[in-house]
């Protein structure tokens, strides 16, 4: 099986209101040769914030030059991401193709988790202290929100890092918040930032890091 690398692709309206709304996925072929049998998929990388409710959609031959507009149904609760999958055949090979994560904001949300970033030597070892940084990003005057920070360790324990009250946000400002965790063991920690409004989660991302021996 190939990569394709020769389709470009658009996703819209990428701002929705809360709950069901229609999106759509267009898809041209710029490469030289023909895509056929394509089964093309939206991908949610976290359903309690989108909900992808329309299935695969079967393209049975993209053309060189061609588009393809798809209609897709999700269902969303708060900001989340997608990824656009297409899977067929060129010159009678199989390929799979996949788009980068794709943001969608919901509503009148105050703020946005940007990011999650681990702030660590290139190859990590037991003992060491992992730094994790996450970054906030204001859409209207903001105030009130909490920050949760998490960790869950290679032997499959769930730790509490920090819990933060977040500072009020202008329209476009950013803040940046650090947690920090030591590495007890080797194997692999995955960190978890949660922005929460209340009892409503606003936004989730996740950072892995593989711990060695030293």
């Amino acid at each position: 099986m190939v990569t394709e690398e020769q389709i470009r692709y658009e996703l819209s309206p990428r701002a929705v209101d809360k709950g069901r709304s229609w999106l759509t996925v267009t898809l041209e072929n710029v490469g030289t040769n023909a895509l056929r049998g394509l089964h093309v998929r939206v991908n949610t990388l976290d359903v309690y914030s989108v909900e992808v409710l329309t299935e695969d959609t079967f393209v049975p031959v993209l053309d060189t030059d061609a588009k393809e507009v798809i209609p897709v149904q999700v269902s969303t609760n708060v900001s989340g991401s997608v990824y656009v999958t297409v899977d067929g055949k060129r010159e009678g090979e199989p390929f799979h193709w996949e788009s980068p994560d794709i943001t969608l904001t919901v509503g009148d949300e105050s703020a946005e988790l940007v990011s999650l970033l681990a702030l660590t030597q290139p190859e990590p070892t037991v003992g060491d202290r992992i730094r994790c940084e996450a970054t906030l990003r204001g859409r209207v005057r903001s105030e009130g929100l909490k920050l949760e920070f998490w960790a869950q360790t290679p032997g499959g324990e769930f730790e509490e890092l920090a819990i933060l009250e977040t500072k009020t946000l202008s329209p476009g400002e950013e803040a940046r918040y650090v947690a920090e965790i030591e590495a007890g063991e080797v194997g692999r920690y995955t960190i978890y930032a949660y922005l929460l409004d209340g009892t409503t989660r606003m936004g989730r991302e996740v950072e892995t890091i593989r711990v060695g021996e030293g």
